[in-house]
């Protein structure tokens, strides 16, 4: 219930600031005003300002004041089996059975049980840029080649919270997949990445 509290301050704020109430760079009230004006506790409201901070709305050090962040930096995605250069955060690791749709991209049965990992992948001032959910079967081995298909994705509620989005939100969805050197799949991946952050460049073929 306090969770369901402090993501609900978390979207008024951000509804706030999209409706310009706050600007980029303008100072936010301090936690004891704006709970004061909410009528909620101020631990909420700093619940609120640090998933904000996380997700690249609000920019400031913890204790002190905060602000409305500038809009994101846009990166380019050429490579999407090169590793990311920045911080990342392994936010889930347990095994998952394969549905349908996994089972077909890593050639197992239905229900197979799989490795998984999620990573939320940092830009240098520590915001959410791209969400990376991998899965693969037994040990994770060396690749000798990749596949990547571009689609869009509805971002779903836990995406979202994590990349400060609303649910439902387009994002840039590549799924890859890793081979052996007989083509035999090793591990596939979704990557998440917000629209509003990134550009999707495709590489010339090679001759």
């Amino acid at each position: 219930m306090a969770e369901a509290r402090f993501r609900r301050i978390a979207a008024t704020i951000r509804q706030r600031i999209n409706a310009g109430e706050w600007q980029p760079g303008e100072p936010l009230p301090s936690r004891a005003e704006l709970a004061s004006e909410l009528g909620v506790h101020p631990q909420t409201v700093r619940l609120a300002y640090v998933l904000l901070r996380r997700t690249g709305i609000l920019e400031g050090a913890e204790r002190k004041a905060v602000y409305v962040a500038h809009p994101p930096a846009m990166r380019t995605l050429t490579d999407a089996d090169a590793p990311w250069p920045f911080g990342s955060e392994t936010t889930d690791t347990r095994p998952r059975p394969a549905s349908v749709e996994l089972a077909e991209r890593l050639d197992v049965q239905p229900g197979a049980m799989l490795r998984h990992e999620a990573l939320e992948c940092l830009d240098p001032g520590g915001r959410s840029a791209m969400l990376v959910s991998s899965w693969w079967r037994g040990q994770r081995r060396p690749h000798t080649s990749f596949t990547a298909e571009l689609g869009v994705w509805e971002l779903p509620e836990e995406q979202a919270h994590a990349l400060g989005l609303l649910v439902d939100t387009l994002a840039f969805r590549v799924i890859r997949t890793r081979f052996d050197h007989d083509g035999r799949p090793l591990e596939t991946a979704d990557l998440i990445l917000p629209m509003d952050r990134w550009l999707i460049r495709l590489a010339p073929a090679q001759p």
